[in-house]
């Protein structure tokens, strides 16, 4: 299998933690290990984690807290991962066979497209287009569909635009891949990252075939610690940890018990109003640059 380098991601290797300013950086300010813990939890717990092999899809008590997130599931319906890439990865590699079509909302971020090339799947653009607010046009979504349509995969809110699907938007992906029997694998990492307003909704219960990738990098500002999820039918979890067993078999025990704490309710929303006020306080500064630029630059507002 010949997989085509994925030059983003290269790109920010060499430069990201040698540049005085990072103007491409994915997240929020990360988080301190202090941060993160707050006053209520007491370091000692960390300090005294035994260092052995974890439970490889992830601890009971992890699963749980993640499960509680989207209304119906169950620690069977979650498998943790090493970040979200690794749970998009999993879904990909599952499902995904020679000849088989993917249609793909772009701009993405570029992981599935690049393996989807490599395993043979032809990829149908989703576009979304400037001039409709970084929106679908979905007669596009209609004549990108096939017969062969195995995966649609979205990325709900969208990475790099900021858009945020509408209600009608979402229901009408549900609905195609309801018409071709395709699975809906759906990128949520940037829900809880929305500069005003609720919290975007899931694709999370509106279709039998729906996965759903979260993870911790993103709007919760602690990337370091490497985890990310996979929600979806139970049968449909068992078998993607039966392929994490085949690649990094699980995520580390400390990043295991940091990720617990993160997703306690009172810590939770805690750090999610921490990213709420940073996104308040900058976003003003970057609208007041780009319009001090005289038409050098132009943006669509983003929602998350």
């Amino acid at each position: 299998m010949r997989v085509e380098p994925f030059e983003m991601e290269r790109l920010q290797s060499e430069w990201e933690n040698r540049v005085e300013y990072n103007l491409s950086e994915s997240g929020v300010h990360p988080m301190s290990l202090r941060e993160l813990l707050g006053e209520e939890i007491s370091l000692e717990e960390f300090l005294d984690q035994k260092l052995g092999y974890g439970q490889t899809n992830g601890s009971q008590p992890l699963r749980e807290s993640i499960a509680r997130l989207y209304s119906g599931a169950d620690a069977e319906s979650v498998l943790v991962t090493n970040g979200a890439s690794e749970a998009n990865f999993l879904a990909v590699w599952s499902l995904i066979e020679p000849g088989d079509e993917i249609v793909l909302m772009l701009p993405n971020y570029m992981q599935i497209w690049g393996l989807a090339h490599a395993l043979g799947a032809k990829i149908a653009p989703l576009p979304l287009r400037e001039q409709r607010g970084w929106r679908p046009d979905l007669d596009e979504l209609a004549k990108a569909l096939s017969r062969r349509t195995r995966l649609i995969a979205v990325c709900n809110p969208n990475n790099p635009t900021g858009a945020v699907l509408a209600e009608q938007e979402m229901q009408a992906i549900v609905d195609a891949a309801r018409q071709t029997g395709a699975w809906l694998l759906a990128d949520e990492v940037y829900q809880g990252a929305e500069r005003e307003g609720a919290i975007t909704p899931s694709f999370w219960g509106r279709y039998e075939k729906v996965l759903i990738t979260g993870g911790l990098s993103k709007a919760y500002g602690v990337p370091g610690i490497r985890l990310g999820w996979v929600a979806g039918p139970p049968e449909k979890i068992a078998s993607l940890w039966g392929c994490h067993d085949y690649t990094t078999i699980a995520v580390g025990v400390l990043s295991d018990a940091l990720a617990r704490s993160v997703l306690k309710p009172e810590n939770r929303r805690r750090i999610l109003e921490r990213t709420r006020s940073i996104l308040r306080e900058n976003y003003p500064c970057l609208a007041r640059w780009v319009a001090d630029q005289k038409g050098l630059l132009r943006f669509v507002p983003p929602a998350a």
